[in-house]
């Protein structure tokens, strides 16, 4: 009997958690800690600076680095008023090495806070240690500065190891190096913790808000996806019932005209078998594939599929609804095929849903242009009227008709008007041999 344990799964919890722990210690302290990582500058186009003239507001994204210059030239001047009557290199490295070491946050943060950590020692030493155990003032100023900037720069986590690590630095030398000296170490650690808190809440409460957002992104992003689904199915439900219908009247048509023939040959009737034949296979195809559409509850249509003479009906239904819409023909009316006749009548509905929605109160126009080329609409409204509140849509019509007309080969415009209102304009194209024939 073999052992299925592995080494992982062998671990107790503690040492899992434990090991857990170091590894992120040592992903965000220790692993590229010589990174160079140049502060990037601040974004001008949020907040209060968005607000400031646009010669000032180029160059306000370098305020956070002007901060940092600041507080750097503030411990310098501590450093250079603690040891001014000593020997000059003293001088010089005493006050200038823990500026340098905040300087560095703006290009190498992890390594400014080892830095930081590192050099205080050798600077107790330097300076003497009257003044501040295990922190003179330039040096808890330091690494309060170093702290503060780092955590900004990286996660929550790094924060709190980095507190972690200043504490036991602190323990290690105020309880074991003391030498008598009074530490200040407890009034270290106390404000670095205040510090760290607030800058690790704004972390957080950053990270959130950027995984809100980008949850939105991908669910406005799956919401016009599915948008797009949904409308591209109600067409292609209602296009299998149209192409159905055409088919199944070839296969009647075919069965039906040897009788309507006296004496055919038998070529003739062979070939209406043949015709029949197709298209009851084309049909049954069809179903086949395109079935796969439909929803388990939906029903084919009894009545024909709409087309562009039974706008009269569709403009009463809007009238009773409120909307004063009118209509004009333009060009010689002729039937057209019952896929562009269908589709052309969807998308007035579509649009005039849309004006009933958004645009309460307006009037509306629709007019109707056949053209040598295909067919021309535009459905126009003016803006709304009176206090009749907005009801907002679920953003099917524009996308809806925008696939009605690319399906078609057409080209359409949705665009607000100077006026206010709006206006949807389309051509489909139709060559004379798609045209449906005269009865």
């Amino acid at each position: 009997m073999t052992s299925t344990r592995t080494t992982e799964t062998s671990r107790s919890p503690e040492l899992r958690l434990t090991l857990k722990a170091l590894g992120g210690l040592r992903a965000d302290l220790f692993h590229d800690a010589f990174a160079y990582r140049p502060l990037p500058r601040m974004d001008v186009g949020r907040g209060p600076v968005r607000f400031l003239p646009e010669r000032i507001r180029v160059h306000a994204g370098l305020l956070p680095h002007v901060l940092v210059g600041f507080l750097a030239f503030i411990v310098f001047m501590l450093g250079y008023e603690q040891v001014h009557h000593a020997f000059g290199p003293v001088v010089a490295v005493y006050a200038c090495a823990p500026a340098a070491v905040v300087l560095l946050t703006l290009v190498r943060p992890v390594l400014a806070f080892w830095a930081s950590l590192t050099a205080t020692p050798f600077l107790v030493y330097l300076g003497g240690s009257g003044d501040g155990w295990p922190w003179p003032p330039n040096m808890f100023l330091t690494h309060l500065v170093v702290l503060v900037v780092v955590a900004l720069r990286t996660r929550p986590r790094a924060a709190g190891w980095m507190w972690l690590i200043t504490a036991a630095y602190a323990f290690l030398v105020s309880f074991g190096l003391s030498h008598g000296y009074d530490t200040d170490a407890p009034q270290l650690l106390f404000t670095a913790a205040l510090f760290l808190l607030v800058v690790a809440m704004r972390q957080v409460r950053r990270d959130a808000a950027r995984e809100v957002t980008a949850q939105q992104t991908v669910t406005e992003a799956e919401r016009s996806r599915r948008t797009l689904l949904e409308e591209r199915t109600t067409i292609a439900r209602e296009l299998h019932d149209v192409v159905a219908h055409h088919m199944s009247v070839v296969a009647i048509q075919a069965e039906a005209a040897p009788y309507r023939v006296e004496n055919p040959p038998p070529e003739l009737e062979q070939a209406f078998v043949t015709i029949r034949e197709n298209a009851v296979a084309a049909l049954t195809e069809l179903r086949r594939i395109l079935g796969v559409v439909r929803a388990e509850d939906y029903e084919a249509p009894d009545a024909p599929q709409p087309t562009l003479a039974d706008l009269d009906a569709l403009l009463a239904n809007v009238r009773e609804a409120g909307l004063d819409v009118e209509r004009t023909v333009t060009g010689a009316v002729r039937e057209l095929p019952q896929g562009v006749e269908l589709s052309a009548y969807r998308i007035v509905q579509e649009a005039l849903s849309n004006v009933l929605r958004h645009a309460p109160g307006a009037a509306a126009r629709v007019e109707i242009g056949y053209v040598l080329g295909g067919l021309g609409l535009r459905i126009a409204n003016g803006p709304a009227r009176g206090l009749v509140k907005q009801s907002p849509g679920a953003g099917h019509g524009i996308t809806g008709m925008r696939e009605r007309v690319t399906m078609l080969g057409g080209e359409m415009t949705a665009e607000p008007t100077e006026d206010g209102g709006y206006e949807v304009t389309v051509f489909v194209p139709v060559s004379r041999d798609r045209e449906e024939p005269q009865p």
